[in-house]
């Protein structure tokens, strides 16, 4: 909950950067395809869309742009379904977590992309995200083995928090509107998602042993793919992420255990 707690507040603060008119910094290269029929290359630090055309521009430039930026911070809530269904079989209840202490985060570093015009931009991203899965159990998953496997423990674990962290790579398709007296736009963006698993985790915290972390894969699934929408104004917004293949890999944990994530995002 602390790690939670500090997250939020740095992504709020890095918020209030994005919502404010051209005053968030990031390097922008920009490579502008009708300009004198001139290709042309830029370097700057500035405002992500400063150089993007409104909607008050007679001719809106379509452009390529590669970003290095700080943006789509989400922080929410990581939960899963069974089979289809939100309650766990009798077989996997030894994953039975903590619904409101089951989290996600992720934030984007990178992005490359092509404005049509002042409405409509598809742009690739590159970032990471983070679940966190508060199990109920005193149950300690165990590493290097060829199927999910876990014992048993004789400890009241304080938190018992299974995580994964994943490169994530979305695909965007945004639409945005004119701006509004205030200088905002509202924002919709949809697309797919893929994610290459970069490690495991198991914390535990306990009046007995005090704090443990443990690293592997887990039985992870090492490649995952998805969709995902925001919907935001100004700088804030909410968004929604669902995978389609299976937590774990094949054959090797629960089938039919997939992963969906939704809540608040910060930086458009």
């Amino acid at each position: 909950m602390k790690r939670l707690l500090i997250c939020s507040i740095l992504s709020m603060f890095a918020a209030g950067g994005f919502a404010q008119d051209k005053k968030d910094t990031v390097l922008i290269i920009t490579r502008d395809t009708l300009k004198n029929d001139k290709r042309t290359v830029t370097i700057r630090m500035g405002d992500s869309d400063s150089n993007d055309s409104t909607a008050n521009d007679s001719k809106p430039a379509s452009k390529v742009t590669f970003q290095f930026i700080a943006a789509r911070f989400d922080i929410g809530l990581s939960t899963y379904t069974d089979k289809g269904s939100y309650t766990l079989s009798p077989a996997n209840s030894y994953l039975e977590r903590e619904t409101w202490k089951s989290s996600n985060f992720g934030f984007e570093f990178f992005q490359m992309g092509y404005r049509f015009n002042s409405h409509f931009k598809i742009y690739a991203g590159a970032g990471l995200d983070w679940n966190h899965m508060r199990l109920k159990q005193n149950i300690t998953f165990q590493k290097d083995k060829s199927t999910l496997t876990y014992v048993t423990d004789a400890v009241d674990y304080k938190k018992n928090r299974f995580s994964s962290q994943y490169l994530r790579i979305p695909l965007s398709f945004q639409f945005r509107t004119n701006d509004d007296k205030k200088g905002d736009k509202l924002n919709f963006v949809i697309g797919p998602e893929i994610g290459f698993l970069l490690n495991g985790k198991v914390k535990q915290v306990s009046s007995e042993n005090g704090k443990d972390k443990f690293k592997d894969d887990y039985n992870l699934n090492p490649f995952r793919y998805g969709a995902f929408a925001r919907l935001g104004y100004g700088g804030m917004g909410v968004y929604v992420k669902y995978y389609g293949n299976d937590v774990f890999a094949e054959g090797q944990g629960p089938a039919d255990f997939k992963n969906l994530s939704f809540g608040l995002m910060f930086g458009f």
